[in-house]
């Protein structure tokens, strides 16, 4: 034991070459002869050391590898072990040296092994354009005095865009329309200002009691709002006409009475109106004299169809003639199966620049779904779209950096970011809201940003209150600067002043989503900017686009990241207090590795984080199910890596449990369990097995003996069960 223990001794002593074996030194013996002996050896081989150099000259070789610094930390701890004069300075240089590089480790977890992101190539895509405002203003319509000055003094409109000049002479004419044109072009107005028209200048003068006289259908409570907001301007100098609105979440009780009162114009999402058609007596549509569908293929794309048909059905067997009006950025095939049903020679609307074809009518009639896709979508023409390549792990880096660069250090930035799900909305809510907003209301944790701070978030997604959403709405109408997080809820038709960034955090499942999204921007002539994030595996998403006449350019991950560089809370250690100069890449990384560790340490605080990171995870890999069969090729479950995924919802590793719900957002069957507990263990084994056969073939004996245990320990005796 003596002997053994002096080994230990000297072995820790020796340098760490001589435990290689290699051209110019022997393999350490792994028997030793006595005690003595190996002692009177081992000081000789220390002075071969210090006298030839042969281990540094090894380390010499070496030095061409990228780590230098790692080289000359090994040469230290070298001379420090050969040293007897100062034996506790070499530890303590050994630790610095160790905390100085503890950055440099950690980004290389970040920015290692990630896929290639591979290069965009773009071909000329020849973008679809239509001109915003015309040099024709509204004085020149056949409208009353009043309604033009209020569109003028109120809504602040003195010049007509393109399809407002297109749609309301037709509509004035009394003909049934379907309307396409690009997001934020004033369609609203396009149908509001002859519906106004023409209800002021009926014969006898309309009356609350008479009941509704046009119903104006929107697949959104925000739309429903919004166009409340614009009818009721439109009505200020004819007060005798009443507006209504009708939407889920707020109390049918409170409806109900407005109804009995008198709507005269009735806006309404579809299965609010339905639910009062089936159980509200006082509703009735015998003096209905428009139908307009806003953002149809919406209302189809939400399963609104069935609820469309019972509205129809109402309205046919109570009016017999009315004018209908269909109006949407994208027309599906389901739209048009739906004005086939619904209008009556209808004129098509369809505003295209000039510049872009000359040859198309501006009135024709109404085209086929694949004359749409070859005629592609409308873009605003101030819109500047970027697209950005983002290996999985680094989405979440990348959008954190992305919100500061822009929000915070550029101040005049008011930004939507699109997710596919709710809980995906909530956890990037709360997680950004406590990790960006960093500093003063780092130390206050539950205190909410100050109105002043330039950062500021907001959430809007379908899960929410009415009266939340309500509110968050009309604070993001309001505020000058800020970021909403929302689902495709506020997607559509909602006038969202001063948009100037809209960002596509999960890809849409349609380039016709795509349009409605970056529409939320750039409207009515304003300029406006998208941002499409992608993984490398997506990047073809670009070419499906391009194919609709949609472009977009690229823009580098680095060129986002960099933002970095100008908050110091993100400074890494090794860099003490130096200024950052330049773009220095590693610099870079490695503040982007102190902001992803920032996240993580959020979602690892507690197990309610951790909990929530897994759900919006799981939605995540749901809705990535979800995309239609000819985008699987682009967006497939088995293209994902799990670990990196995991990696962008803050969690250091992949779930264990995602296997089952795996299974079943794919549709696979999984194995049932054995519902017998010795058949659930997995005992192997010849014996354990002959086990389990003689339980499955038993006569019955046993199972006698186990119901006479039984009945004991529920306290029954035996001669008691026979009487019984």
């Amino acid at each position: 034991m003596e002997a053994d223990e002096g080994l230990i001794l000297n072995v820790s002593s020796l340098p760490s070459p001589y435990f290689h074996h290699s051209a110019g030194h022997k393999k350490f013996p792994k028997t030793l002869p006595n005690k003595d002996k190996w002692q009177t050896k081992v000081p000789k081989r220390k002075l071969q050391q210090a006298d030839e150099g042969t281990p540094f000259k090894r380390k010499r070789k070496l030095s061409a590898s990228p780590n230098k610094k790692c080289t000359k930390e090994a040469n230290i701890c070298m001379k420090g072990n050969l040293s007897s004069k100062s034996p506790k300075k070499p530890s303590t240089d050994r630790q610095n040296e160790s905390l100085s590089s503890r950055p440099f480790i950690k980004t290389s977890c970040l920015f290692k092994n990630n896929p290639e992101i591979p290069e965009i190539h773009r071909g000329g895509v020849k973008q679809v354009q239509e001109k915003v405002f015309t040099s024709e203003s509204f004085s020149q319509l056949d409208l009353h005095p009043h309604l033009v000055s209020t569109i003028t003094t109120v809504l602040k409109m003195s010049s007509m865009t393109s399809v407002q000049k297109e749609t309301i002479p037709v509509l004035l004419k009394g003909k049934d329309a379907l309307v396409r044109s690009q997001t934020g072009s004033g369609k609203t107005l396009a149908y509001g200002i002859p519906l106004v028209q023409s209800l002021q200048g009926t014969k006898s003068k309309i009356k609350r009691s008479d009941g509704p006289y046009a119903l104006i259908l929107v697949p959104t409570r925000e739309l429903a709002l919004q166009s409340f907001d614009t009818v009721q301007k439109l009505l200020k100098p004819f007060t005798w006409i009443v507006p209504g609105v009708l939407m889920g979440g707020e109390k049918r009780k409170s409806e109900k009475a407005r109804l009995r009162k008198g709507i005269n114009i009735l806006i309404s999402t579809p299965g609010r109106l339905v639910d009062h058609i089936k159980s509200t007596k006082c509703i009735h549509f015998s003096r209905i004299q428009w139908l307009i569908m806003d953002e149809a293929d919406r209302i189809l794309d939400m399963g609104f169809e069935k609820d469309v048909t019972v509205i129809l059905n109402a309205l046919n067997t109570e009016s017999e003639r009315r004018q209908n009006v269909l109006l949407s950025a994208t027309l599906t095939e389901g739209v048009t199966r739906l004005a086939d049903i619904s209008l009556h020679e209808p004129v098509s609307i369809t505003v295209v620049d000039e510049t872009w074809d000359r040859n198309t009518p501006k009135q024709e009639s109404i085209c086929s779904p694949a004359g749409v896709e070859e005629d592609g979508f409308a873009i605003p023409e101030k819109l500047q779209q970027h697209v950005v390549v983002v290996p999985s792990k680094l989405r979440l880096v990348t959008l954190g950096a992305f919100i500061l660069g822009k929000c915070k250090f550029e101040k005049h930035h008011k930004m939507i970011i699109f997710f596919s799900s709710c809980e995906q909305v909530e956890f990037h809510y709360q997680l950004l809201l406590k990790v960006l907003l960093g500093g003063q209301e780092a130390k206050e944790p539950e205190r909410l940003p100050h109105p002043s701070s330039h950062v500021k978030f907001l959430r809007l997604h379908g899960n929410m209150e009415q009266e939340e959403r309500t509110e968050v709405f009309q604070k993001f109408l309001q505020c000058k600067t800020g970021t909403l997080l929302c689902t495709d809820v506020a997607a559509r038709g909602l006038d969202l002043p001063r948009v100037t960034w809209i960002v596509q955090y999960n890809a849409p499942a349609s380039p016709a989503e795509y349009v409605h999204r970056i529409g939320r921007t750039a409207r009515i002539g304003c300029h406006g900017n998208s941002l499409l994030v992608l993984t490398p595996s997506e990047a073809e998403y670009v070419n499906s686009l391009a194919s609709h006449k949609i472009n977009v350019c690229e823009m580098k991950m680095e060129d986002i990241l960099s933002s970095l560089l100008k908050d110091d809370r993100f400074k890494g250690r090794q860099w003490g207090n130096k200024k950052s100069h330049g773009t220095n890449p590693q610099e870079v990384r490695e503040r982007a590795t102190v902001l992803q560790t920032e996240f993580e340490n959020y979602v690892h605080s507690s197990e309610g984080t951790v909990r929530w990171a897994k759900k919006a995870l799981q939605s995540f890999l749901r809705s990535y199910t979800t995309y239609p069969k000819t985008l699987k090729h682009i967006f497939h479950i088995k293209s994902l890596h799990l670990g990196h995924v995991a990696k962008s919802f803050g969690l250091r590793d992949a779930p264990q449990n995602l296997s089952a719900s795996m299974a079943a957002s794919l549709g696979k069957k999984t194995k049932p369990k054995p519902k017998r507990p010795d058949l659930r263990r997995k005992t192997p084994g010849k014996r354990r097995l002959a086990e389990i056969l003689r339980s499955e073939y038993s006569s019955g004996i046993d199972s006698g003996i186990s119901r006479v245990k039984r009945r004991k320990r529920h306290g029954k005796p035996d001669n008691q069960k026979m009487q019984s």
